[in-house]
Order: C-alpha cells, then sequence, then structure tokens
C-alpha cells in the first residue's frame, strides 16, 4: 500500500484533468468559429456569457420597439448593436471615424444612421425625439466632467419619459481597481451626476457585472 507521501493518486488525476479539458476547449473554438465577425465579441458575447446575456434580456431586449427610435453610444463593432435593429430609426454615435467605419463593415441597415461626435454630443438627432438610448463598453473609460457634459447633451435628445441605460465603472469593484482603464468612478458618485443633471433614477444594477454597474434612468 503506498505511504501518505505517494504521488502516485495525483499523477493518475492529471491525465483525467486534461482529458475533461478537450471538450470546453473544442467548445471554444466552436463558438469562435461560429459567432458573427463582430469586434467587441473578445470581451464578452451576451448571447454566450451568463452576465451580458442577463443584460441583454433586462435592459435592452425590452426596449426595443418598432415604432421608437434609438441612440447607441460607442457602439465598437457591433456587439450590442445587433440587438437594437428593430428600432425605427437608430443612430450609432462614437468619436472614432475607424469603429464606425468597423461597424459599417457588418451592419447597413437602412434605418442605422452612423454619426461621428465631439466626444460629447449628438450632431443632427432632433431634440426630443429620442426613446431609448444605451451605451456599454464606453462611460467606465470616461472621467466625470466627460460624463457631466454627456449627460447634459442627452437631456437635449431624450423625450419626457425616455429610457437611458449606461454601465459605468464601478471602483467600489476589485476588477475595476485592477483595471488601469477604468475611469474613478462609483454608483454615489454616478448616481449624484444623473440626479444633478436632472433625470430621475428608474434602476441601478450594483452586482451583475464584476467590474462596473448599470444605471438606468429617464428624463
Amino acid at each position: 500500500m503506498p505511504d501518505l507521501d505517494t504521488t502516485l493518486h495525483l499523477k493518475m488525476v492529471r491525465p483525467k484533468k486534461k482529458r475533461r479539458l478537450l471538450p470546453r476547449i473544442f467548445a471554444a473554438i466552436r463558438r469562435e468559429l461560429t459567432s458573427p465577425n463582430v469586434y467587441g465579441l473578445q470581451w464578452g458575447d451576451p448571447d454566450v456569457v451568463r452576465p451580458l446575456r442577463f443584460i441583454r434580456d433586462r435592459y435592452v431586449l425590452p426596449y426595443v420597439k418598432s415604432e421608437h427610435m434609438a441612440v447607441e453610444i460607442g457602439p465598437g463593432g457591433g456587439r450590442w448593436t445587433r440587438y437594437l435593429l428593430a428600432f425605427k430609426k437608430l443612430y450609432v454615435v462614437d468619436y472614432h471615424a475607424e469603429l464606425l467605419a468597423e461597424l459599417k463593415k457588418n451592419f447597413r441597415d437602412s434605418r442605422m444612421e452612423f454619426i461621428k461626435n465631439n466626444g460629447t454630443d449628438f450632431p443632427g438627432i432632433a431634440e426630443r425625439s429620442i426613446d431609448y438610448l444605451f451605451s456599454f463598453g464606453v462611460f467606465v473609460h470616461l472621467d466625470a466632467p466627460i460624463i457631466e457634459t454627456y449627460l447634459a447633451n442627452m437631456k437635449m435628445i431624450l423625450k419626457p419619459g425616455a429610457n437611458a441605460v449606461i454601465q459605468y465603472s464601478d471602483k467600489t469593484k476589485i476588477m475595476a481597481q485592477l483595471n488601469e482603464s477604468f475611469s474613478e468612478n462609483t454608483p454615489e458618485k454616478m448616481r449624484t451626476m444623473v440626479l444633478n443633471a436632472g433625470y430621475t433614477i428608474c434602476e441601478e444594477d450594483l452586482t451583475t457585472m464584476w467590474h462596473s454597474s448599470v444605471i438606468r434612468f429617464t428624463v
């Protein structure tokens, strides 16, 4: 009988662990090969990653209506844009012309309008015309003065009762603290900025994401 210090069982279990990894590796490769060729999916596919799927199902899909008009700030390659295509009109707004060009490679819907802004404005969008505004992966990198300006400019284009959903950096969470590209923001700071801009907070999600939080507010 082997003594207590033997490595026999350790040697036996290692190949078993490796075998268990193979189906997961093949599944990951299969997902990669079958996923849409969309820039941004490397940070998580909302069709696959459970927290992102929750964000999609709670904060995006219920607000998509064919008679409404919407804005997405910072669409990237269209990771979230693909869920917004059923709006009557979708304005995709970004500071970087290169990213808008990337988006156009995958999305050429006639209901979409591509807008390059100055970083905080909404050129060409009529006042009080927007029913829904969404941004994910953008405000996590923005400092407070830019967020405050964005909030002020949003108010001009949102209809009374319109919903705005924004993901932002939450430095109360360790994963945000470890990410140097994330801005110094917290739920308390974000809440204050939203309220000071004259909005009503409808809902806050402080637990779904591991490095950020989500806020939904209305005019």
